[in-house]
């Protein structure tokens, strides 16, 4: 019993010690994102043919605070990879700590990939649709915090959903989830991912349709990659069995 208490005290002794080490990340990453703010804000404007309006003093600092906190989370998505990585090592054979950590990279890559996805392809269609559709009844002007805002919501959760193959495949590799559970609930997770492209998209099928299919296709490619792994933690398997009984 006491053994057990103090694996528990260990446990929770490194899952703190990883926790503060991911949030001291975050933190200079913010940082680094709050000096560079100005650059980055000249960025995402430079489109634009009017400045941006802010309503008041606050509005400044929340924009400075926003583009920090974007750096700062793609910043931290792979040292958080890494530290949960380092936490469920000791459980890990040393074959699967190999494949796990090739995973840590692919987390942020794929991240950016869906920013890069919501910022260029979804953004612009859907800020042109709704313009669009105001012609010549209103006066468009954008507040900085709306426009930004509008941005974020259009991006970020592009960003996390595209990190769904290697997520699939990390578990899969623990052995938490297989290819088989993954096509059982396929119609499920189909519906789910279509509810989340209407949601974010004008209500046009043409717009529905460019955001679904590419949200289906990262799931049959989590699919195939959870097989590819699946297979070859059987046959890794199969080996040390045969060895263990030579």
């Amino acid at each position: 019993m006491e053994d057990k208490e103090l694996q528990l005290v260990d446990h929770l002794e490194e899952l703190r010690k990883r926790i503060i080490i991911t949030a001291l990340a975050f933190i200079a990453f913010f940082i680094v994102g709050f000096i560079y703010v100005n650059d980055i804000y000249k960025w995402f404007v430079r489109d634009l043919d009017v400045k941006l309006l802010v309503l008041g003093p606050s509005d400044i600092i929340w924009i400075y605070f926003m583009l920090a906190t974007v750096v700062a989370i793609a910043g931290t998505i792979p040292v958080l990879a890494l530290e949960i990585w380092l936490f469920v090592k000791p459980a890990l054979k040393p074959n699967e700590r190999k494949v796990t950590l090739s995973y840590v990279p692919a987390l942020f890559f794929l991240f950016i990939f869906g920013l890069a996805f919501g910022y260029f392809v979804i953004f612009p269609m859907v800020l042109k649709f709704l313009v669009n559709l105001g012609e010549g009844m209103f006066v468009t002007n954008f507040t900085a915090e709306r426009y930004f805002s509008f941005i974020f919501n259009m991006t970020i959760p592009f960003g996390v959903l595209f990190e769904l193959p290697v997520v699939v495949m990390f578990l899969t590799s623990l052995g938490i989830i297989n290819p088989f559970v993954l096509s059982r609930i396929r119609k499920y997770a189909y519906f789910v991912l279509v509810i989340i492209a209407v949601v974010i998209t004008p209500p046009d099928f043409m717009s529905d349709f460019v955001v679904t299919l590419p949200l289906l296709l990262l799931y049959e490619v989590s699919i195939n990659l959870s097989k590819v792994v699946y297979r070859k933690r059987l046959k890794k398997q199969q080996e040390e069995e045969i060895a263990e009984v030579n």
